[in-house]
């Protein structure tokens, strides 16, 4: 009896090595740190499958010409064959230093201030009062973004017929008995840069009001019956609760507004040409760039014009996003857990 209750050991196995009744086979849990260094390596695997195809696209059509745009900035080149006329840094001396660009960096920087200080207000007005409860609100909404689907080709070709010395808006004004605000819409120095206010606005309120409105959507309403209840005024909620809760839309707005208007070209190419613009004070970077580029037959000095536009915009992306998106940004990346 003894001698067959000792066949079995301390650890649940018999003597011949074969498992006990009671014993199982439990195999070993891996470490958390190795479960988390897979967990992040499938993560990262992910991640790299999923942006490839963006990447390789903003690489093929943005960064490879622009390094190929400043390869040829080096060159005086006209456009077709090996560049071989080396210039150094002669194009950029003559960008940095050429009055004419000074003229057209000063139009592109009014025209930013301008667009910033015009559509900003307007857009949020609307986006406020199309925020309650009016008959027509869809049809003002739809009428309003309207503009901002229409190419910029159609929208420079109609502007350009109507606002000419004998263009409809004449018409109107001497139909009305106005004839005395008569004027020189596109070619006068003095008109023509308002004259493109307003039609920059008309063509991409629509865009800044959808955004607003979006933004707008986005507070809850308890936060305005709650300062209704303590007492506050309509103006008091506006200033108060939905300007600050609407702040990150604005910087937004405002950051593709600012992009928009360093890279100004197509409508004012359809509506003044390369000439006019110049003369009538709307020329741009982008426009400088096409005339003394490509029109010029020296597409090695265009080239640089158009790296330079590319530096300028993206310092004024890179300073924007330091100083006004820093809060958006910080509050839109989050550490995650595997």
């Amino acid at each position: 009896m003894s001698d067959t209750l000792g066949t079995g050991t301390a650890d649940g196995r018999t003597a011949q090595g074969t498992p006990g009744a009671g014993a199982t086979s439990v195999p070993p849990a891996p470490p958390r740190a190795a479960a988390r260094r897979r967990g992040r390596a499938r993560m990262r695997l992910e991640i790299a499958v999923l942006s490839a195809p963006a990447v390789i696209t903003f690489v093929a059509f943005v960064i490879f010409p622009v390094a190929l745009a400043a390869y040829y900035g080096f060159y005086q080149w006209k456009g077709y064959g090996e560049p071989t006329d080396w210039v150094g840094l002669n194009n950029y001396e003559l960008i940095l230093t050429d009055p004419a660009f000074h003229d057209v960096l000063w139009h592109n920087g009014l025209i930013l201030v301008l667009s910033l200080v015009i559509q900003g207000p307007l857009a949020i007005g609307l986006a406020l009062l199309l925020n309650q409860r009016i008959r027509g609100r869809s049809t003002i909404r739809v009428l309003i973004f309207v503009p901002y689907i229409i190419s910029e080709i159609i929208v420079g070709t109609g502007w350009g017929l109507m606002l000419q010395s004998n263009g409809a808006v004449n018409d109107v004004l001497r139909g009305m008995g106005l004839g005395s605000l008569e004027a020189d819409w596109i070619a006068d120095p003095d008109l023509a840069i308002w004259t493109l206010m307003a039609i920059i606005t008309w063509k991409y309120m629509g865009f800044a009001v959808i955004l607003m409105l979006a933004g707008l959507q986005s507070i809850p309403d308890e936060i305005f019956e709650a300062a209704q209840i303590d007492g506050a005024s309509y103006w008091q909620i506006q200033r108060r609760i939905t300007l600050p809760l609407l702040g990150p839309t604005i910087r937004i707005w405002a950051f593709l507004s600012i992009i928009g208007s360093l890279q100004l070209f197509d409508l004012i190419y359809i509506i003044w040409g390369q000439y006019v613009s110049g003369t009538a004070g709307t020329s741009t970077m982008a426009i400088y760039m096409l005339a003394q580029g490509r029109n010029a037959g020296n597409y090695g000095y265009g080239s640089a014009v158009a790296v330079v536009m590319f530096v300028i915009s993206l310092v004024v992306a890179l300073i924007y996003q330091r100083f006004v998106l820093r809060r958006d940004l910080r509050g839109a990346v989050t550490e995650g857990t595997v």
